[in-house]
């Protein structure tokens, strides 16, 4: 490719030197980054009409294959009702042409916060239908659904997991954390053809495209998605630059345990060139919406959560990944989960001695005081995502927990000020995947789903410039590639977005309404609006 000027706009770069006029990309790297003057001769000039450019988000905890099958979902997130829920079900119904499958609900739309088969059996009765909670750690079926999954009062709870009674004992329609996977999901993966997992990939390429997404992890890989975006590669479909972590379940099993790290161990040997294996995905809880999140104290109702790994199944497990090479990624949103997280990695530490390692713990919802010192020390990166945080979503979240607890709710700046690495991203299904919307709930608190709700705890909100450098820079860093892509510098990989809007000066609202125009990887436009 020859070399072209990219010129008149505002670069920000996420580096020392915060602002550039223009860049220079020779090939797929930036040969030139500062004042148009400065700038060499080249063959081809851009002007970009003074618009803003950044650079590419990585989206750093992610679910690609769940997201593009999610986009061609019904949508339930803005459902505030049982009777809206139960309306969008009902119109899916008329156009299925198999299992009617939702996505997005929020406990609190439901009476009680307790959904039922029932409940949906009065609108779709004939067919199964499965809708996935907007945390993706439950599902709620119908009848037929319960059916077809041959789940009874028979069917025991698997570890991790439990599948919801009445005082009978008898199913009710709510399959929560493992007995989702297990049974749901499990049935989700058996059914869907390698069709429908190309034009899964397909969607979520475009939508990450389009909002200036230039690279993403995975946080739950296996061989389904991998062969799928394999696949995609041999298409000549895969711009985007992609890392995973194949997810490992508890089977109770040591053996069994360390045999799932021996094949994410391979299969960071054998993956595709585009799509890098390079860690494992434990789930240590839940989610505090549904109360499965492993907490120090109870929730306001006095139950808990006992965590999904216990200690001497999780040890020897973290230990493997760590002599192994692969980092480790936690999934722990309560206080107790976290702890145990870093309980792990410091054993994994004085197993296997100094050598290099990022391990990192996902979500961080509640934290006890000081988890961030700790992690500081151990070096291990804290991920989290700001859209998680939408005051839209919150309410739920805090009532579960019912005291001073929900003040100290996804304390980003104390990991700053720690001095841990923080990355954010978006868990996109389990939240949108706009960058944009990402990154006004992080500068503002407030709701990019539903603008009239006011913010909570705008104290914790970042300045603009802050956040998108946690998004774009520390988000590719926390997967070791810091070194060669997430900046606007010299010698960085050319990968950037151009927006049809200055956040920076017209304000963070701005990000709610405003576009992606261009999206650059490599030095190639991969999207223009």
């Amino acid at each position: 490719m020859p070399a072209t000027l990219y010129r008149n706009a505002r670069f920000f770069t996420a580096d020392d030197a915060a602002w550039a006029e223009a860049v220079v990309v020779d090939g797929a790297d930036f040969a030139f980054v500062g004042a148009e003057a400065d700038a060499p001769p080249t063959d081809d000039v851009v002007d970009l009409g003074g618009r803003v450019v950044l650079p590419g988000f990585t989206d750093a905890h992610t679910h690609l294959l769940m997201m593009g099958e999610a986009l061609g979902q019904i949508g339930l997130t803005d459902a505030g009702s049982l009777d809206e829920i139960q309306r969008r079900v009902q119109e899916a119904r008329e156009t299925a042409t198999g299992a009617v499958r939702g996505r997005g609900w929020l406990f609190d739309a439901i009476p009680g916060g307790s959904p039922t088969a029932a409940m949906i059996d009065a609108v779709v009765a004939d067919i199964p239908v499965y809708l996935d909670a907007n945390d993706y750690h439950s599902c709620w079926v119908n009848s037929a659904a319960l059916e077809e999954l041959g789940i009874t009062r028979e069917t025991p709870d698997p570890i991790g997991g439990r599948i919801e009674r009445d005082a009978d004992g008898e199913p009710t329609g709510m399959l929560y954390e493992t007995a989702a996977q297990q049974h749901a999901w499990a049935h989700r993966d058996a059914t869907t053809t390698d069709e429908q997992r190309d034009a899964a990939v397909q969607r979520v390429v475009e939508a990450y495209l389009a909002a200036g997404v230039t690279g993403a992890v995975d946080m739950a890989f296996d061989g389904l998605a991998l062969a799928a975006l394999e696949r995609a590669e041999g298409r000549d479909a895969l711009p985007l630059r992609i890392a995973a972590h194949w997810f490992v379940a508890n089977t109770g099993d040591d053996a069994l345990n360390l045999a799932q790290v021996a094949e994410a161990a391979e299969r960071a040997e054998t993956a595709s060139s585009a799509v890098r294996v390079i860690g494992i995905k434990l789930v240590l809880d839940g989610t505090i919406d549904a109360c499965t999140a492993a907490m120090r104290a109870p929730y306001a109702d006095g139950s808990n959560a006992a965590p999904i790994w216990p200690t001497e199944r999780l040890f020897p497990v973290v230990a493997a990944a760590d002599a192994a090479g692969l980092q480790v990624a936690l999934h722990a949103i309560g206080d107790q989960a976290s702890t145990l997280a870093l309980d792990a990695i410091e054993h994994a530490i004085t197993v296997n001695g100094d050598r290099p390692r990022r391990h990192r713990i996902e979500h961080l919802e509640y934290a006890a005081p000081g988890t961030a010192e700790r992690m500081a020390r151990l070096g291990v990166t804290a991920s989290m995502q700001p859209v998680h945080a939408d005051p839209a979503i919150f309410a739920n979240w805090a009532a579960q927990l019912g005291d001073e607890r929900a003040e100290r709710a996804f304390a980003w700046p104390e990991y700053e000020d720690a001095g841990a690495l923080l990355a954010f991203s978006t868990d996109a299904p389990t939240a949108p995947h706009a960058a944009l919307a990402n990154m006004y709930v992080a500068t503002t608190r407030a709701s990019a789903l539903n603008p009239d709700v006011p913010a909570v705890h705008p104290q914790f909100a970042l300045p603009l410039a802050r956040a998108i450098a946690h998004a774009t820079r520390d988000a590719a860093a926390s997967i070791g590639d810091g070194a060669w892509r997430g900046r606007i510098a010299v010698g960085q990989a050319a990968d950037f977005a151009v927006l049809d809007v200055d956040p920076f000066s017209e304000g963070s609202g701005s990000l709610l309404t405003g576009r992606v125009l261009r999206t650059v990887i490599g030095g190639r436009t991969a999207y223009e609006a």
